[in-house]
């Protein structure tokens, strides 16, 4: 497969493609990728693949969305893709499932083919549509990539529901309109529903408010970690008591509200070792703490290695 990625490149492209990743002073954030801005809570669009990916040599560098999640699609060619540490070589049809501030970057055969799906999931888990909060559970637990047969059913329903919602979204009429959520909503039900067929354990299910209510929790802890925010902060503004808080992501999670949230601050901290040149002094400022010898044994107590010794160890990867 990658072989066959290779041979499509041009000798440019594929001198580029043996280049060391950029070096970055910090790793950059975007609604969208290449456009400053904070994302808009309503925001949900799509395009196609080659509308962005040509203007930059079909190669989209690092970079992270904070408070959005995304899906890339891709029907037919060829990518290279880094999710945080892992890189996968694939070729359509396959769905790449982005959580929120998981960085990500992407170096795509020229012509390849497929959309890039970027919401708030807010919008998805408001009002009573049905599931919508547990298939945004499913689906961004985690990064993945979901490989399907081509030409299968599923392949072939979600390309059409793809190229459905980038219609309504072009169309003049449709900007307020209910027909590009609706879409949305049944493209990461169906995508929800293949990450859980490939799970190898059941997934545990809750109630239609708690779906909801967790929806906000995981929204509300990425807008706010890194500021390193008590549990009692984050119960109050969800309307919870502490214990009550605990309790739910305990039973969706298997982990205390704490230890989730330091959780959390080790994978940020990991993803800014590998991909940002600066010393771990700075980035242990930049992830709100105080001290860095501090930042060193809380890094440690999680990875069982020094920041140092995790940026060498990945850098020889």
């Amino acid at each position: 497969m990658l072989a066959d990625m290779m041979a499509a490149l041009s000798p440019v492209r594929r001198a580029k493609a043996s280049a060391p990743r950029r070096a970055l002073s910090q790793l950059p954030s975007f609604a969208l990728y290449g456009e400053a801005g904070a994302p808009n809570p309503s925001l949900l669009h799509v395009e196609a693949i080659h509308s962005r990916s040509r203007l930059y040599d079909w190669e989209i560098d690092a970079h992270v969305h904070q408070g959005l999640h995304q899906v890339l699609w891709l029907g037919r060619g060829h990518v290279e893709a880094m999710l945080d540490e892992s890189r996968v070589t694939c070729g359509g049809p396959v769905a790449l499932v982005i959580p929120p501030g998981v960085a990500h970057a992407f170096r795509f055969a020229p012509d390849s083919d497929g959309f890039v799906l970027t919401v708030n999931a807010t919008l998805l888990a408001e009002g009573d549509a049905a599931g919508a909060g547990q298939a945004l559970q499913t689906l961004f637990a985690e990064p993945r990539t979901l490989k399907l047969e081509k030409d299968s059913p599923e392949a072939l329903r979600l390309q059409a529901l793809l190229e459905a919602l980038l219609d309504e979204n072009e169309a003049t009429d449709a900007a307020d309109g209910p027909v590009p959520l609706w879409l949305t909503r049944a493209v990461v039900w169906r995508l929800a529903q293949l990450a859980e067929r490939d799970q190898a354990h059941a997934t545990r299910k809750l109630g239609a408010g708690q779906q909801s209510l967790y929806t906000r929790w995981v929204v509300l802890m990425e807008a706010n970690y890194l500021a390193h925010w008590p549990v009692s902060r984050y119960a109050e503004r969800l309307g919870l008591s502490t214990e009550r808080l605990n309790r739910m992501v305990r039973n969706e999670t298997g982990l205390n509200a704490q230890a989730l949230l330091h959780a959390r601050l080790a994978r940020e901290a990991c993803r800014r070792l590998v991909h940002v040149v600066a010393p771990v002094s700075k980035l242990a400022f930049e992830l709100g703490f105080e001290d860095p010898a501090y930042f060193c044994r809380f890094f440690k107590r999680h990875t069982g290695l020094a920041p140092r010794e995790y940026r060498q160890r990945m850098a020889a990867a």
